[in-house]
């Protein structure tokens, strides 16, 4: 069965109160682009890529039902192999700034059956309330530095970087299967 995902286009930071819902919230005040894709029970989730996508990383994102990509991603090549897999949410990154960049949001919302996730590059950019705007995810890079921890019942995950070895630390992404509750990310190491 297929299901249509709302995704917010150049979406303004929220306010930090609901009122009603964020879905009418969303629905009023910003473009709205609907797609039909598949139920998306396990994401793919990754960032940092810088112009790099690795075999391995291919490999581990085969049989997710939707990729999100959390921003740096250095190359349009990226996306479109990403796209060979399963349909793609990215927004932009500080490194993207050529031209093709302009076309990828700085942040996105996605609106899944089971969540609503807020995808951003860098965290510290983050100009809402996630809780209070009724979110269960979300998805950031900049850091390089995988971690998932759990806040005022909001799932904050950064897949670490998918992309050039950054300092010394490794090279990931992860996957999320939304059927299993509590949701709690698998995170892959693609490389010495």
């Amino acid at each position: 069965m297929l299901w249509a995902a709302r995704k917010i286009v150049n979406a303004a930071p929220l306010p930090q109160f609901r009122p009603f819902s964020v879905f009418s919230l969303l629905i009023s005040s910003y473009p709205v682009v609907m797609a039909a894709l598949p139920p998306a029970l396990r994401l793919g989730l990754l960032s940092d890529t810088h112009g790099l996508l690795r075999p391995q990383a291919l490999e581990a994102l085969r049989g997710c039902e939707l990729i999100l990509h959390a921003g740096d991603i250095g190359a349009p090549e990226i996306l479109d192999q990403l796209k060979g897999i399963a349909p793609v949410i990215a927004v932009r990154g500080n490194v993207d700034t050529q031209r093709w960049c302009y076309e990828l949001p700085s942040t996105e919302i996605v609106e899944l059956p089971a969540a609503s996730i807020y995808v951003l590059h860098n965290l510290s950019e983050l100009g809402l309330n996630p809780a209070a705007s009724g979110f269960h995810i979300v998805l950031s890079g900049h850091t390089h530095k995988q971690e998932a921890r759990w806040k005022d019942n909001v799932l904050y995950i950064n897949p670490g970087s998918a992309g050039p070895r950054r300092f010394s630390l490794p090279i990931t992404l992860a996957t999320l299967d939304l059927s299993q509750k509590p949701w709690s990310p698998r995170f892959i190491e693609l490389g010495p």
